[in-house]
């Protein structure tokens, strides 16, 4: 049973949530007390309650005992993830070793402390792994936000667009815009997060570099979708647009914007081609050659 009861009439607060879940009645009710002064915590006994809690309520940071009866840790934790693949999951092992801790992290867990924790390092662990939360929230609701944008574009498209021809040119250009405007809508919420840390810190310190760094790609980003949306105008013109296109500085200009600067894609320094072409339908080469290429390792 729960040892904390919940009231007929929730209370709002602004307080991050937090799920303990421990069979042992000593350790559970230390770990709520330790973080009620600054969570809104709530706890559950055995892994089942847990799991019917988590899919009623979200909660930033769930803490969870690895060895419990009826269903242990490992295994709630994969079902948990099932639920809410974005909250945040602190595990607590008191008997185990490095390898049952290993393995909780390949399960989906962010961290894992040793039980009992000790009182500051669990406060900090809690602190970083809901603010976490809150990010891979965000990150998640742009993310869906973006693709069901593209959906209801991509049915106006095919409702409206009475030119066989024209119409294939928008799906693919809708089709080219969707990685790109995911990076920036993510990236935009980041920035958003660190800038407010800033706001309430008064100073800068990593957070203002990291902010730069956000901007930059968000402008490259954003760069590349003016680059696709001018095409698509040349193209409703059928006018060729060929400029002298530096293949290695595309190639890399793909690298970063499409595929995050991914360490698996390697342009060799030292040289630069230049051919005349179409730089938007060039990049599309580019970018469906990585991606080949990446699945292609994978398989």
């Amino acid at each position: 049973m729960d040892s904390l009861p919940l009231q007929d009439t929730p209370i709002a607060t602004d307080r991050p949530r937090v799920l303990v879940v421990d069979d042992e009645y000593g350790p559970r009710e230390a770990i709520a007390f330790t973080l009620g002064t600054e969570f809104e915590v709530e706890t559950a006994d055995r892994a089942a309650i847990a799991l019917d809690k988590i899919t009623a309520t979200k909660y930033a940071v769930v803490i969870l005992d690895i060895r419990m009866p009826e269903m242990d840790g490992i295994k709630a934790l994969s079902r948990l993830r099932k639920i809410d693949p974005e909250v945040a999951v602190v595990m607590l092992t008191g008997y185990g070793t490095l390898a049952t801790a290993q393995q909780a992290m390949l399960g989906g867990a962010n961290q894992y402390l040793r039980k009992p924790p000790d009182i500051e390092e669990l406060r900090d662990a809690v602190r970083k792994q809901a603010e976490g939360t809150v990010r891979r929230r965000q990150e998640a609701a742009a993310s869906a936000t973006t693709e069901a944008m593209l959906v209801r574009l991509k049915e106006e498209i095919s409702e409206v667009e009475p030119n066989l021809w024209q119409g294939k040119a928008s799906v693919e250009l809708v089709h080219d815009l969707a990685n790109p405007l995911t990076v920036m809508i993510g990236y935009a919420a980041l920035m958003k997060d660190e800038a407010e840390t800033l706001a309430k810190r008064g100073d800068g310190g990593p957070e203002a570099k990291r902010v730069l760094e956000y901007a930059s790609i968000v402008e490259r980003a954003a760069e590349y979708c003016h680059h696709l949306a001018e095409n698509w105008r040349q193209a409703s013109r059928k006018v060729g647009d060929f400029t002298e296109v530096d293949l290695r500085d595309l190639a890399e200009e793909v690298k970063t914007v499409i595929f995050f600067s991914s360490e698996r894609i390697v342009i060799e320094p030292g040289y630069s081609v230049v051919v005349r072409g179409s730089k938007i339908e060039l990049a599309r080469v580019f970018q469906n050659f990585f991606r080949n290429a990446l699945e292609a390792q994978t398989s």
